[in-house]
């Protein structure tokens, strides 16, 4: 099994030290950057996880996230925000940008070794997977065959419910907006309200039972698929 490589971007050099320290000690293998000019002219493409960050210089922790975001190369790469800004804001916007996971400061090593398996269990399960395929846990959608299983039994949906769900669990922990909703499922389409969209999504949670408390609606943003 290849060793994760893993990017800790923080200005607080004691901290990075630490991080660095626990985590090789787990077996993983840890670079440090002390600013996100520094990260960035790195070979980011090549770690599998980045700890990073909000509050940096000129190029802050989002900033560079939304850098990493609009690079096919790294835009899959997962982001856990490391941070003292814990409001709700703040945790909307890193969500948003798409980060994996946020943890505030002042925080245990034990609990960002347990976080950073979690989002590195994620992505192997993801890059495992069959491109046609998208699955979490006992939820699958089937790309070619229009499907949807949950523990294996296929579950009946409409063209829009199957569209909505496919779109979540494409771009995990992504916030969509409703104005996005309706442009990805309902293309050329005009007059749709937004309650349309809602009523759809409620439909949605029900049809997948224990899965549905995933999708999370984001007050004054839109909804996410968590996982």
């Amino acid at each position: 099994m290849e060793t994760a490589r893993i990017l800790v971007v923080d200005d607080e050099e004691d901290l990075c030290e630490i991080l660095q320290f626990n985590l090789e000690t787990e077996g993983y293998e840890v670079e440090v950057a002390y600013s996100a000019e520094e990260a960035l002219q790195k070979d980011i493409a090549n770690f599998d996880l980045i700890l990073l960050d909000v509050m940096m210089g000129e190029i802050s922790g989002f900033k560079m996230a939304r850098i990493l975001a609009a690079d096919p190369k790294t835009a899959n790469i997962p982001i856990i925000f490391i941070t003292a800004k814990d409001t709700e804001n703040d945790l909307l916007t890193g969500f948003s940008i798409g980060a994996e996971d946020y943890i505030a400061k002042p925080f245990s090593i034990r609990e960002v070794q347990a976080r950073i398996k979690v989002a590195l269990r994620r992505r192997n399960i993801v890059e495992k997977e069959p491109v046609h395929v998208i699955r979490y846990e006992t939820l699958a959608i089937d790309l070619d065959s229009k499907k949807v299983t949950l523990d294996n039994v296929e579950i009946p949906f409409t063209k829009k419910e199957f569209e909505i769900l496919k779109l979540f669990m494409q771009c995990p922990n992504r916030v969509f907006t409703r104005d996005e909703i309706l442009d990805k499922v309902w293309t050329n389409e005009v007059c749709v309200l937004d309650r349309t969209i809602d009523v759809n999504i409620t439909r949605l949670r029900r049809k997948i039972g224990p899965y549905g408390k995933n999708i999370v609606t984001r007050l004054g943003y839109g909804y996410t698929f968590e996982m």
